[in-house]
Protein backbone atom coordinates (compact mmCIF):
# COMPACT_ATOMS: atom_id res chain seq x y z
CA UNK A 1 0.00 0.00 0.00
CA UNK A 2 1.37 3.49 -0.84
CA UNK A 3 1.37 5.46 2.05
CA UNK A 4 0.46 9.83 2.42
CA UNK A 5 3.58 11.00 2.99
CA UNK A 6 5.52 8.76 -0.83
CA UNK A 7 5.84 11.77 -2.70
CA UNK A 8 6.34 14.26 0.04
CA UNK A 9 9.26 12.59 1.34
CA UNK A 10 10.33 11.37 -2.46
CA UNK A 11 10.83 15.31 -3.55
CA UNK A 12 12.55 16.05 -0.58
CA UNK A 13 14.80 13.84 -0.53
CA UNK A 14 16.51 15.53 -3.35
CA UNK A 15 17.22 18.67 -1.21
CA UNK A 16 18.09 17.62 2.05
CA UNK A 17 18.78 14.44 4.69
CA UNK A 18 15.18 12.84 5.73
CA UNK A 19 14.26 11.88 9.21
CA UNK A 20 11.50 10.06 8.68
CA UNK A 21 9.75 8.60 12.52
CA UNK A 22 6.93 6.87 13.84
CA UNK A 23 5.47 4.24 15.56
CA UNK A 24 6.68 0.53 15.21
CA UNK A 25 5.36 -1.09 12.61
CA UNK A 26 3.54 1.91 11.26
CA UNK A 27 5.18 0.95 7.89
CA UNK A 28 8.55 2.97 8.06
CA UNK A 29 10.52 0.42 6.08
CA UNK A 30 7.79 -0.07 3.52
CA UNK A 31 7.92 3.17 2.63
CA UNK A 32 12.08 2.85 2.25
CA UNK A 33 11.75 0.35 0.26
CA UNK A 34 9.10 1.55 -1.74
CA UNK A 35 11.51 5.01 -2.20
CA UNK A 36 14.20 2.59 -2.92
CA UNK A 37 12.47 1.56 -6.18
CA UNK A 38 12.84 5.29 -7.51
CA UNK A 39 16.47 6.12 -6.77
CA UNK A 40 18.25 3.06 -8.44
CA UNK A 41 20.73 2.10 -6.98
CA UNK A 42 20.39 2.24 -3.40
CA UNK A 43 20.93 0.47 -0.17
CA UNK A 44 19.09 0.08 2.56
CA UNK A 45 21.21 -0.51 6.31
CA UNK A 46 19.55 -1.32 9.71
CA UNK A 47 21.96 -1.03 12.82
CA UNK A 48 20.26 -3.79 14.32
CA UNK A 49 21.58 -6.29 11.43
CA UNK A 50 25.26 -7.35 12.79
CA UNK A 51 26.27 -7.23 9.06
CA UNK A 52 24.84 -4.40 8.28
CA UNK A 53 26.10 -2.90 11.73
CA UNK A 54 29.73 -2.93 10.42
CA UNK A 55 29.13 -1.75 7.02
CA UNK A 56 27.70 1.85 9.21
CA UNK A 57 30.76 1.78 11.39
CA UNK A 58 33.33 1.25 9.00
CA UNK A 59 31.45 3.05 5.80
CA UNK A 60 31.84 0.74 3.11
CA UNK A 61 28.69 0.88 1.47
CA UNK A 62 28.26 0.97 -2.23
CA UNK A 63 30.15 4.15 -3.16
CA UNK A 64 27.56 4.47 -6.22
CA UNK A 65 24.59 4.44 -4.02
CA UNK A 66 22.23 6.94 -5.03
CA UNK A 67 19.76 6.64 -1.89
CA UNK A 68 21.13 4.91 1.30
CA UNK A 69 18.35 4.18 3.86
CA UNK A 70 19.76 4.01 7.48
CA UNK A 71 17.28 2.38 9.98
CA UNK A 72 17.78 2.46 14.07
CA UNK A 73 20.70 4.62 13.49
CA UNK A 74 20.10 6.35 16.48
CA UNK A 75 21.35 3.09 18.64
CA UNK A 76 24.89 4.30 17.66
CA UNK A 77 27.11 5.74 20.38
CA UNK A 78 27.64 9.07 19.19
CA UNK A 79 24.56 9.37 16.19
CA UNK A 80 24.73 12.86 15.91
CA UNK A 81 28.21 13.61 15.32
CA UNK A 82 28.52 10.40 12.63
CA UNK A 83 25.22 11.54 11.15
CA UNK A 84 26.55 15.14 10.59
CA UNK A 85 29.92 13.87 9.16
CA UNK A 86 28.03 11.93 7.06
CA UNK A 87 25.68 14.55 5.37
CA UNK A 88 28.26 17.01 5.03
CA UNK A 89 30.51 14.61 3.37
CA UNK A 90 28.61 12.13 1.38
CA UNK A 91 28.73 11.96 -2.33
CA UNK A 92 27.39 14.86 -4.68
CA UNK A 93 23.37 13.53 -5.37
CA UNK A 94 23.35 10.91 -3.35
CA UNK A 95 20.12 11.19 -1.19
CA UNK A 96 19.83 10.08 2.67
CA UNK A 97 16.88 8.39 4.54
CA UNK A 98 17.46 7.81 8.03
CA UNK A 99 14.36 6.34 9.99
CA UNK A 100 13.69 5.41 13.65
CA UNK A 101 11.11 4.17 16.04
CA UNK A 102 11.74 6.39 18.94
CA UNK A 103 11.30 10.00 18.44
CA UNK A 104 15.17 10.50 17.57
CA UNK A 105 15.71 14.02 19.84
CA UNK A 106 14.96 11.88 22.88
CA UNK A 107 18.23 10.30 22.58
CA UNK A 108 21.76 11.09 23.98
CA UNK A 109 21.97 14.73 23.01
CA UNK A 110 25.32 15.39 22.42
CA UNK A 111 28.15 16.10 19.34
CA UNK A 112 26.93 19.09 17.52
CA UNK A 113 23.57 19.61 16.16
CA UNK A 114 22.29 18.46 12.67
CA UNK A 115 20.03 21.92 12.61
CA UNK A 116 19.67 22.70 8.95
CA UNK A 117 20.75 19.73 7.61
CA UNK A 118 17.27 17.81 7.24
CA UNK A 119 14.13 17.74 6.75
CA UNK A 120 11.86 15.95 9.58
CA UNK A 121 8.67 13.73 8.82
CA UNK A 122 6.10 11.75 10.87
CA UNK A 123 5.02 8.91 9.93
CA UNK A 124 1.24 8.01 11.05
CA UNK A 125 -1.16 5.07 11.36
CA UNK A 126 -3.93 5.02 8.70
CA UNK A 127 -6.69 7.28 8.30
CA UNK A 128 -10.30 7.76 6.92
CA UNK A 129 -8.77 9.96 3.87
CA UNK A 130 -5.39 7.95 3.15
CA UNK A 131 -7.80 4.38 3.37
CA UNK A 132 -10.20 6.19 1.16
CA UNK A 133 -7.82 7.30 -1.06
CA UNK A 134 -5.39 3.84 -1.23
CA UNK A 135 -8.12 1.46 -0.80
CA UNK A 136 -11.24 2.83 -1.88
CA UNK A 137 -14.99 2.61 -0.07
CA UNK A 138 -17.18 4.98 1.69
CA UNK A 139 -15.79 7.42 4.51
CA UNK A 140 -18.46 5.96 6.33
CA UNK A 141 -16.62 2.00 5.70
CA UNK A 142 -13.38 3.35 6.31
CA UNK A 143 -13.91 4.66 9.58
CA UNK A 144 -15.63 1.52 10.83
CA UNK A 145 -12.80 -0.53 9.71
CA UNK A 146 -9.87 1.74 11.52
CA UNK A 147 -11.71 1.93 14.59
CA UNK A 148 -12.48 -1.92 15.03
CA UNK A 149 -8.39 -2.95 13.64
CA UNK A 150 -6.91 0.54 14.23
CA UNK A 151 -4.71 2.30 11.57
CA UNK A 152 -1.70 0.38 11.31
CA UNK A 153 -1.39 -1.43 8.20
CA UNK A 154 -0.65 -4.81 9.05
CA UNK A 155 -4.00 -5.10 11.30
CA UNK A 156 -5.67 -2.62 8.92
CA UNK A 157 -5.66 -4.43 5.96
CA UNK A 158 -5.74 -8.28 7.34
CA UNK A 159 -8.01 -10.38 5.94
CA UNK A 160 -9.92 -11.56 9.21
CA UNK A 161 -10.20 -9.70 12.90
CA UNK A 162 -8.53 -12.53 14.39
CA UNK A 163 -5.27 -12.08 12.25
CA UNK A 164 -5.94 -8.29 13.59
CA UNK A 165 -5.68 -9.16 17.23
CA UNK A 166 -3.10 -12.13 17.09
CA UNK A 167 -0.38 -9.26 15.21
CA UNK A 168 -1.49 -6.57 18.25
CA UNK A 169 -1.06 -9.31 21.13
CA UNK A 170 2.35 -9.96 19.86
CA UNK A 171 2.64 -6.10 19.29
CA UNK A 172 1.95 -4.92 22.47
CA UNK A 173 4.49 -7.60 23.76
CA UNK A 174 7.09 -6.40 22.54
CA UNK A 175 6.86 -2.66 22.54
CA UNK A 176 6.88 -3.25 26.74
CA UNK A 177 9.71 -6.41 26.29
CA UNK A 178 11.91 -4.58 23.33
CA UNK A 179 11.66 -0.99 23.18
CA UNK A 180 10.66 0.30 26.54
CA UNK A 181 13.82 -1.36 28.43
CA UNK A 182 15.86 1.10 26.07
CA UNK A 183 14.53 3.55 28.02
CA UNK A 184 14.31 2.22 31.39
CA UNK A 185 15.45 -0.70 33.35
CA UNK A 186 14.66 -4.12 33.22
CA UNK A 187 13.06 -4.84 36.75
CA UNK A 188 10.24 -1.77 35.56
CA UNK A 189 8.77 -3.55 32.95
CA UNK A 190 6.48 -5.10 35.36
CA UNK A 191 5.35 -1.81 36.69
CA UNK A 192 5.51 -0.22 33.44
CA UNK A 193 2.93 -2.85 31.63
CA UNK A 194 0.42 -2.33 34.43
CA UNK A 195 0.43 1.53 33.77
CA UNK A 196 -0.01 0.70 30.00
CA UNK A 197 -2.37 -1.38 30.86
CA UNK A 198 -4.49 1.23 33.28
CA UNK A 199 -3.80 4.28 30.48
CA UNK A 200 -5.74 1.53 28.40
CA UNK A 201 -9.00 2.17 30.09
CA UNK A 202 -8.81 5.85 30.80
CA UNK A 203 -8.64 6.90 27.49
CA UNK A 204 -10.14 10.51 27.16
CA UNK A 205 -10.03 11.28 30.57
CA UNK A 206 -7.90 13.61 32.43
CA UNK A 207 -4.87 11.69 33.54
CA UNK A 208 -4.29 11.71 37.46
CA UNK A 209 -0.68 10.85 37.66
CA UNK A 210 -1.05 11.41 41.52
CA UNK A 211 -4.29 8.84 41.30
CA UNK A 212 -2.89 5.94 39.24
CA UNK A 213 0.76 6.80 41.64
CA UNK A 214 -1.32 5.49 44.43
CA UNK A 215 -2.66 2.07 42.89
CA UNK A 216 0.45 1.21 41.63
CA UNK A 217 2.55 1.77 44.86
CA UNK A 218 4.62 4.53 42.70
CA UNK A 219 5.62 7.89 42.50
CA UNK A 220 3.97 10.82 40.51
CA UNK A 221 7.44 11.16 39.24
CA UNK A 222 8.19 7.82 37.95
CA UNK A 223 5.26 7.76 36.50
CA UNK A 224 5.75 10.94 34.74
CA UNK A 225 8.59 9.70 33.52
CA UNK A 226 7.11 6.51 32.30
CA UNK A 227 4.47 8.63 30.11
CA UNK A 228 7.45 10.42 28.42
CA UNK A 229 8.94 6.92 27.45
CA UNK A 230 5.76 6.12 26.10
CA UNK A 231 5.09 9.69 24.11
CA UNK A 232 8.83 8.99 23.18
CA UNK A 233 7.94 5.48 21.21
CA UNK A 234 5.48 6.64 19.93
CA UNK A 235 2.66 4.36 21.85
CA UNK A 236 0.66 6.98 23.12
CA UNK A 237 0.10 10.89 22.91
CA UNK A 238 -0.65 13.69 25.13
CA UNK A 239 -3.52 16.27 24.41
CA UNK A 240 -3.43 19.12 26.54
CA UNK A 241 -5.32 21.81 27.58
CA UNK A 242 -5.96 25.04 25.75
CA UNK A 243 -4.49 28.23 27.36
CA UNK A 244 -2.79 31.50 25.49
CA UNK A 245 0.00 30.77 28.07
CA UNK A 246 1.71 27.84 27.00
CA UNK A 247 3.74 27.21 30.37
CA UNK A 248 0.01 27.01 32.25
CA UNK A 249 -1.16 24.65 29.33
CA UNK A 250 1.41 22.37 30.02
CA UNK A 251 1.04 22.45 34.09
CA UNK A 252 -2.53 20.96 33.66
CA UNK A 253 -3.91 17.88 33.07
CA UNK A 254 -3.66 16.56 29.79
CA UNK A 255 -5.68 13.61 28.15
CA UNK A 256 -3.95 10.83 26.78
CA UNK A 257 -5.03 8.57 23.88
CA UNK A 258 -3.47 5.37 21.67
CA UNK A 259 -1.53 6.03 18.27
CA UNK A 260 -3.21 2.34 17.55
CA UNK A 261 -7.11 2.78 18.45
CA UNK A 262 -7.28 -0.93 19.13
CA UNK A 263 -5.22 -0.95 22.13
CA UNK A 264 -7.97 1.02 23.43
CA UNK A 265 -10.33 -0.46 26.01
CA UNK A 266 -13.74 1.04 26.43
CA UNK A 267 -16.78 1.30 24.88
CA UNK A 268 -17.14 2.33 20.97
CA UNK A 269 -17.58 5.64 22.06
CA UNK A 270 -14.20 5.80 23.55
CA UNK A 271 -12.78 4.05 20.65
CA UNK A 272 -14.75 6.61 18.51
CA UNK A 273 -13.12 9.54 20.15
CA UNK A 274 -9.80 7.73 20.28
CA UNK A 275 -9.63 7.27 16.45
CA UNK A 276 -10.63 10.87 15.64
CA UNK A 277 -7.41 12.04 18.35
CA UNK A 278 -5.19 10.12 16.34
CA UNK A 279 -6.69 11.35 13.15
CA UNK A 280 -6.31 15.00 14.26
CA UNK A 281 -2.99 14.02 15.45
CA UNK A 282 -2.01 13.38 12.23
CA UNK A 283 -3.41 16.53 10.30
CA UNK A 284 -1.60 18.46 12.56
CA UNK A 285 1.51 16.84 12.41
CA UNK A 286 1.24 16.90 8.50
CA UNK A 287 1.18 20.55 8.30
CA UNK A 288 3.71 21.18 11.13
CA UNK A 289 6.04 18.44 8.49
CA UNK A 290 4.99 20.07 5.34
CA UNK A 291 3.96 23.52 4.94
CA UNK A 292 5.50 24.75 8.56
CA UNK A 293 2.34 26.10 9.79
CA UNK A 294 2.12 26.63 13.83
CA UNK A 295 -0.69 24.71 14.47
CA UNK A 296 -1.57 22.50 17.61
CA UNK A 297 -4.33 20.27 19.27
CA UNK A 298 -5.89 20.47 22.39
CA UNK A 299 -8.74 19.95 24.36
CA UNK A 300 -10.98 22.75 26.91
CA UNK A 301 -12.00 22.28 30.10
CA UNK A 302 -13.19 24.65 32.77
CA UNK A 303 -13.24 24.31 36.52
CA UNK A 304 -16.74 23.85 37.03
CA UNK A 305 -16.66 20.76 34.61
CA UNK A 306 -17.39 22.09 30.95
CA UNK A 307 -15.35 20.21 28.47
CA UNK A 308 -15.39 19.78 24.45
CA UNK A 309 -13.21 16.53 23.43
CA UNK A 310 -10.65 18.93 21.11
CA UNK A 311 -9.27 22.13 19.64
CA UNK A 312 -7.35 22.52 17.04
CA UNK A 313 -5.07 26.08 17.15
CA UNK A 314 -3.15 28.09 14.11
CA UNK A 315 -0.80 31.21 15.03
CA UNK A 316 -2.02 31.05 18.80
CA UNK A 317 -5.72 31.45 18.00
CA UNK A 318 -8.32 28.11 18.10
CA UNK A 319 -9.91 27.50 14.42
CA UNK A 320 -11.99 24.57 15.25
CA UNK A 321 -13.95 22.80 18.07
CA UNK A 322 -14.59 19.39 18.14
CA UNK A 323 -16.76 17.13 20.18
CA UNK A 324 -17.18 13.50 19.54
CA UNK A 325 -21.00 12.00 19.36
CA UNK A 326 -21.14 8.33 18.56
CA UNK A 327 -25.15 8.89 17.71
CA UNK A 328 -26.26 12.52 19.37
CA UNK A 329 -27.11 14.83 17.71
CA UNK A 330 -28.16 16.55 20.33
CA UNK A 331 -26.22 19.95 20.37
CA UNK A 332 -23.47 19.59 22.80
CA UNK A 333 -23.85 22.07 25.87
CA UNK A 334 -20.37 23.31 26.25
CA UNK A 335 -19.46 23.18 22.64
CA UNK A 336 -22.36 25.92 22.54
CA UNK A 337 -20.94 27.99 25.43
CA UNK A 338 -17.49 27.93 23.96
CA UNK A 339 -17.94 28.51 20.29
CA UNK A 340 -19.83 32.03 21.88
CA UNK A 341 -16.90 32.34 23.51
CA UNK A 342 -14.44 31.57 20.37
CA UNK A 343 -16.77 33.09 17.70
CA UNK A 344 -13.90 33.12 15.02
CA UNK A 345 -13.22 28.67 15.62
CA UNK A 346 -15.99 26.85 13.83
CA UNK A 347 -17.88 24.84 16.21
CA UNK A 348 -18.47 21.06 14.99
CA UNK A 349 -20.02 18.15 16.54
CA UNK A 350 -18.91 15.11 15.10
CA UNK A 351 -21.51 12.00 15.31
CA UNK A 352 -20.37 8.47 14.04
CA UNK A 353 -24.11 7.32 13.44
CA UNK A 354 -25.50 10.66 11.95
CA UNK A 355 -28.64 10.74 9.49
CA UNK A 356 -28.67 13.85 8.47
CA UNK A 357 -26.45 16.68 8.80
CA UNK A 358 -27.85 20.11 10.15
CA UNK A 359 -26.67 23.55 11.08
CA UNK A 360 -28.02 24.58 14.59
CA UNK A 361 -26.61 28.23 14.87
CA UNK A 362 -23.46 28.18 16.34
CA UNK A 363 -23.15 24.29 15.43
CA UNK A 364 -22.51 22.59 12.79
CA UNK A 365 -23.94 18.78 13.30
CA UNK A 366 -21.76 16.65 10.60
CA UNK A 367 -21.14 12.94 9.94
CA UNK A 368 -17.60 12.30 11.33
CA UNK A 369 -16.24 9.95 8.84
CA UNK A 370 -17.34 12.33 5.86
CA UNK A 371 -15.95 15.19 7.66
CA UNK A 372 -12.41 13.53 9.05
CA UNK A 373 -11.90 12.16 4.99
CA UNK A 374 -11.49 16.18 4.73
CA UNK A 375 -8.65 16.70 6.74
CA UNK A 376 -5.26 16.90 5.29
CA UNK A 377 -3.98 13.34 5.79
Amino acid sequence: MKRYLDDLVATDLQRKMVLLTGPRQVGKTTLCRQLMERFPPAQYLNWDVAADRTILQRQTWGARTRLLALDEIHKMRGWKNWLKGLVDGRSPGQALLVTGSARMETWRQSGDSLAGRYLPYRLHPISVREWCEQQGGTPAEALSRLMERGGFPEPCLAESREDAERWRRQYFTDLIREDVVEFSRLHEITAMRLFVELLRERVGSPLSLASIARDLALSPTTLKRYLDILQALYIVFAVQPWHHNIARAILQTPKVYFFDTGLVRGDAGIRFENAVAAMLLKHVHFRQDTQGKAVGLHYIRTKDGAEVDFALSEENRLSHLIECKLSDNTPHRALGRFAAHFPAAAAVQLVFDLRQEEYRAPLHILDAANWLKELSA
